[in-house]
């Protein structure tokens, strides 16, 4: 399955930032840590959206 990689750094970094949290802390909430990387790198509800499709798709 090919990776799809987002557009836009800010959205990079914050896959980047979610992944590593998810290593550090597996059971952690991913509703969360969406929502925290929405606020700390400024991102849109639709960057947000994405993050959630683009984890729940990589745990299947």
């Amino acid at each position: 399955m090919p990776t799809i990689m987002p557009q836009g750094e800010d959205l990079r970094k914050a896959v980047k930032w979610i992944s590593e949290e998810r290593q550090s802390n597996p059971q952690g909430k991913l509703t969360k840590l969406v929502e925290e990387a929405s606020v700390k790198f400024d991102l849109s509800p639709a960057d947000g959206e994405f993050l959630f499709k683009f984890f729940r798709e990589q745990k299947t």
